[in-house]
Order: C-alpha cells, then structure tokens, then sequence
C-alpha cells in the first residue's frame, strides 16, 4: 500500500515535544522524516523517564519512542563548518526542514532559512517558535504554559473566584504548535505544486493558541465586552454544561441543546428543572443538580447516559481510557516491536484515519541516536574514506554507544 506522503522527505531538526509530534504525524502517513540531533546527547526527550520495562539500559525513554517512531536519527554538529555542510547535502534533495529553536539561532550558525533555500529554493522550511519569527517577544525563552498564558487561554479557565487551572495536556505544543505546523507544511507543499517554489511557514504557538479562542475573541471585537474566568458559557458558566461530583467520582454533563437538557431533567424525573437550563453555577437549579448528581454512582450514570440520550459521560482517568472500548475499537492503542526492548512497546495510535491509504505507525522504530548517519551519508553519495574523515573530525556523529542525558539539564 502507498501510503499519502510517501516521497516527501522531512528533515528534522526539532526537539522536545511541537516539533517532533508535528514530524510524527508526517511519518505516520508515510513521510521520509530524518532526525537531525546533535553530536553530543541528542534530543533531550531522549533521556526523559521512563523506560520501557525490560528495556535496554541505553534505550531510549517510552516518550522518546512515542514521538520518534518512522523516523531516522543522523547526528550533525552545526557549529563545524563540515558539520553544516553535511546539513545543506541533505537539505538539497529534501521537501522540508522542521525546526523549533529561538528565531535568529539557525541564522547566527548560517542554516537558516536563506541559506537553505539558495541550496534548495524548492525547501518548505517550517519554524515553530514561541512567540514568531518578527514578534516582539522573539528573544524570549518559553514553554507550553507561557504561550497558554500570553495567548490568553490560561486566563480564561477555572471558576471566578479561584485561580486559573493549569492543563494536563501541553495544549499550545500540540494545538498551537504541532497542528498548526503540519498544516501549514502541506499547504506550502501543495502550493509549490503550482509554483515550483518553497516558502516559510512561520508558526508561532502563542498565535496558534490565540485562534482556539475564535469564537470568544468574535463576541468581544463584535460587542467591546471581555470575557472573564468562570463566566464563559462553554468554560463552566452554565448549569447545562459542566462537570458535576457523582457519589464516587465525576461526570460531565454538556446538553447544550434543549432536547438534551429535557432528556435529562425528565430521566431523574425532575422535569421542574428544565426551565433552569441556563442558569449560572450557585443557582438554585445548580445546587439541585449537584444534589441529583451526588446521589448516583459514576457506573450508575453510565448507565444512564446509555438509555438516555443527554449528552452525559464519565470524566475518566487515563488508564481508564487506554483499557476502553473506545479506544481498542479505534485502534488508539498499538503494540510496536522495538529493539532493546523484551516485549512490543505500547503506544498510541494514529488519530486521523483515511479510508483507504490509513497511517501505518509500525513502518519503522524509535530510532536509536545517530543509528543511520552513515547510512544517509552514502544515500547522499560521500565516499566512506569521507564518511571516515567527517566521523574523525567530529562533524558529524554515528550511532551512540553509552551516550546519556539529562532531561532536565
């Protein structure tokens, strides 16, 4: 089977978590995505706990091999001037370079942008950074929780009178960032159909979490009125669309539509409740629904979710979710042979499905560091006797033997 990206080549020079979870979903539907580390410890998510069980003591970490599957790891010191020549070989006969450092970093070690599309003026080159490559903010260090903040999410979550609620998920990386930069990948690719030439695509997380809020943002710039914490009509301020406490755990209830909040209200048989649909939390519908709500299990609501249709479920943890139904039905869940390690990893599966030319997440293993240096340098035509000189000079590096790190260094 042909696989959608088949033929793209993606080279990688991002770490952590946007740009590599951006550069999966490519490798997932059949992209050539080749991983440029350093010589030295590689991506830091590399070193990050924990292992798979029975896992080789050198092997890299269960998150490592989560984001890093189809891909291949070539290791290239950019501060050498070898080192960035080898950087513009493979830039040349690429579709993409991926990269996530601090506007300006690439440019001070000359493999930026402009210097990759005089190698290559077809090259897609996609910058993922904090705040954008002409930002104010350029200069500035940052993580997902900054950008959640900036973009004014963060501030936006929670009740009124608490604090704002920090996500479990790095929504700005992934939501803001990752997404945001492989759609942005394959527009320039279908665009350079037409015109034969590449582009940069210039992702800044802050903006890609901004545009979550499209719909807040219209109702202010329609009506001057800004939205606050705990206010929100989808963030908590109804009475028809909120978590509620269940005898023995939570459930979310989210009928929205009036059907809905009938179909409820008439199942507990307090049909004097519906007219309290849109009432605010602290009400006195809030406190008779808190009171319904308590007086059940979270199975018990389950269940009655199953018989009536009024958009309520379980909030579950995660190893709930993972041993779902659900989710073995939709194939969440995937067991990939890795080496160094004793048993087939678990890891999460692909999550956008195609009919007929399905992503395949077991083409290729988490690779180990600089596992096909010299594999791509003979791809790329050097003779072994460079290869050789290039390993010597430290340009460029192979496979790592013993090579730790630190994530939190």
């Amino acid at each position: 089977m042909t696989l959608p990206l088949e033929g793209v080549r993606v080279l990688d020079l991002s770490r952590l978590l946007p740009g590599p979870f951006c550069s999966l979903l490519l490798a997932d539907f059949g992209a050539d995505v080749i991983k440029v580390e350093d010589t030295a410890q590689g991506d830091y998510m590399r070193w990050a706990p924990p292992a798979y069980d029975g896992a080789d003591p050198s092997a890299a970490s269960a998150m490592f091999l989560a984001l890093n599957r189809n891909k291949r790891s070539v290791r290239v010191n950019l501060k050498d001037e070898r080192g960035r020549d080898v950087l513009l070989a493979l830039a040349r006969p690429a579709d993409v370079v991926l990269e996530s450092f601090r506007p300006g970093v690439l440019d001070r070690l000359g493999c930026g942008y402009e210097a990759l599309r005089e190698a290559n003026p077809g090259i897609v080159y996609c910058a993922i950074s904090g705040y954008g490559q002409d930002s104010p903010l350029r200069e500035r260090s940052g993580h997902d929780l900054n950008y959640l903040a900036v973009a004014g999410l963060l501030g936006l979550t929670g009740d009124a009178d608490g604090p704002p609620v920090q996500p479990a998920a790095q929504i700005a990386d992934l939501g803001g960032g990752a997404l945001m930069a492989a759609f942005g990948i394959l527009a320039a690719l279908r665009e350079r159909e037409r015109s034969g030439t590449g582009q940069l695509v210039d992702v800044s997380m802050a903006d890609g979490t901004l545009s979550w809020l499209t719909m807040l943002a219209a109702r202010h710039l329609a009506d001057g009125r800004p939205p606050r914490r705990g206010a929100l009509d989808l963030g908590g301020g109804l009475v028809c669309y909120r978590p509620y406490r269940c005898a023995d755990g939570f459930i979310t209830i989210g009928a929205l539509e009036p059907k809905f909040w009938a179909a409820f209200c008439r199942g507990v048989g307090r049909e004097d409740l519906i007219a309290g649909q849109f009432d605010a939390p602290g009400s006195q519908t809030h406190r008779a629904v808190e009171a319904v709500v308590a007086a059940r299990t979270r199975d018990e609501w389950t269940a009655f979710a199953a018989a009536h249709d009024c958009c309520l479920e379980p909030v579950l943890d995660l190893d709930e979710v993972l041993a779902s139904e659900q989710v073995r039905a939709r194939e969440m869940v995937v067991a990939l042979d890795q080496p160094g390690v004793a048993e087939p990893v678990r890891q999460l599966g692909v999550p956008v499905k195609l009919s007929r030319t399905p992503g395949e997440p077991g083409r290729r293993p988490g690779p180990a560091l600089g596992e096909h240096t010299e594999q791509l340098l003979r791809e790329l035509a050097y003779a072994d006797a460079e290869i050789a000189a290039l390993l010597e000079a430290g340009a460029v590096a192979g496979a790592a033997d013993g090579v730790r790190g630190s994530f939190r260094a």
